[in-house]
Order: C-alpha cells, then sequence, then structure tokens
C-alpha cells in the first residue's frame, strides 16, 4: 500500500534549493495536438507542434474540440498565452467542459507545448509569500486535497524543485488551474492568481516515465 505521509514545518527566513540554479536548456520530444473548430472533432481542423499565440489568427473561428496525439500542452483562454490555463494530456476533449472545470467560458485562443524535465517531482508550497510559513513538501505524488494531509488552502509562494506541476483551486482537482514549472514562485501573483488558495496539487507526466512515490516525512 502506498504511504501517505508529508512534511511540514515553519520555514521563516528558509534559505532557497535553487540557489544559483538556471533554467537548464529542455529538449522537446515531438509533440503534436489538432485543434477543431467545432465540438466533437468536426469542421475545420489544424495541427500544431510548436507554440501558437493566437489561433484565430487566420487559422480557425474558433475553438470547439481537441485531439492531444502526444503532448503535454499548456492552453490559455486568451491570446498570447494569458487569462486562465488549462492542461491538455493525450487523449480527446470533445467540447469545452472537458477541458475546463471552472466556469462556463468555452474560450480558448493559445496553447504551447508544455516542458517535463524528467521523472523525478518534488514541490514545496509555502504558507506565506516569499517562501515563508508553513512548508509543505510533496516528493513523486498527487494530492487531492491538501487539508486531508494537515495543510491549508492558502498557498501564497511555491517552489517547483523538480517536474512539472498543476495546482487546482478546490480539492479533486477542480476549479482554476495554474502550472509550475520548474522554478521559484515568490508570490501568488507569479502564476496568476487572484487569491493565495490552492487546495490540490498533481504531477504532470511524461507517459515514458511512470514511478509510483509518496510524501516524504521527517
Amino acid at each position: 500500500m502506498r504511504t501517505l505521509s508529508f512534511l511540514l514545518e515553519r520555514a521563516q527566513g528558509c534559505a532557497s534549493d535553487l540557489t544559483g540554479m538556471a533554467h537548464p536548456q529542455r529538449q522537446l520530444a515531438h509533440q503534436k495536438v489538432i485543434v477543431y473548430e467545432m465540438e466533437n472533432f468536426q469542421g475545420k481542423r489544424c495541427e500544431l507542434s510548436a507554440e501558437c499565440p493566437n489561433l484565430t489568427d487566420s487559422l480557425l473561428e474558433k475553438v470547439g474540440s481537441i485531439q492531444v496525439e502526444s503532448g503535454p500542452w499548456l492552453a490559455f483562454e486568451c491570446r498570447a498565452f494569458r487569462g486562465e490555463q488549462f492542461v491538455l494530456e493525450k487523449g480527446d476533449y470533445p467540447r469545452w467542459d472537458a477541458w475546463s472545470n471552472s466556469h462556463h467560458s468555452d474560450s480558448l485562443l493559445s496553447l504551447r507545448p508544455l516542458h517535463i524535465d524528467g521523472p523525478d517531482h518534488k514541490l514545496h508550497l509555502f504558507e506565506n509569500p516569499a517562501f515563508s510559513g508553513r512548508k509543505m513538501e510533496i516528493v513523486d505524488d498527487d494530492v487531492p486535497s491538501l487539508w486531508a494531509h494537515g495543510f491549508q488552502d492558502r498557498v501564497a509562494s511555491i517552489r517547483a524543485i523538480n517536474g512539472t506541476w498543476v495546482g487546482y483551486e478546490f480539492p479533486g482537482y477542480r476549479g482554476r488551474q495554474y502550472v509550475f514549472e520548474r522554478g521559484e514562485y515568490r508570490h501568488w501573483n507569479e502564476w496568476d492568481a487572484n487569491q493565495p488558495q490552492l487546495q490540490s496539487v498533481r504531477r504532470i507526466r511524461d507517459q515514458k516515465w511512470h514511478k509510483r512515490g509518496c510524501f516524504l516525512s521527517s
């Protein structure tokens, strides 16, 4: 049975785990997505293997459905990779509510491939900005509820030590999505949130890797 434990600690003024760490050059495997103008994979379509800042600029009038042949991808509500984010992993998305579960907007206007560094994942969540307050460390596992493991819903800064993660506004991977690629996020504004609220997080994984993991406790 998988062990579920966690590390919670005070983190006032703690030293950075990413000191001097630059974002490495990342090699993207071939990634392919097919975007359709209508629901259920009908109508005009376009195939993409690189980022597109404006899907409706001479390509499509709107996005009605999506097929991800290889991924993952990150889609955005607005042009130029702005607005609400939607993670698109390998599979079919026949209508807008297959990729969005937070509100009733069917807008999706830009997307880009997501970078996956490797099979390992480590994430530090902090209660306050600038990596202070209570801390939770998550290693190689998904967490459908932070509350269930002794942490609150207030997350004001984050360090993604390894891997790529997606955080959700509500438990059970519901609500607005926020992607955390490897790096530091000193304030919730840096992941385009309106408030410091996260209640569930999970790993974004390349299908060629699968590692069964756990929280680390001390």
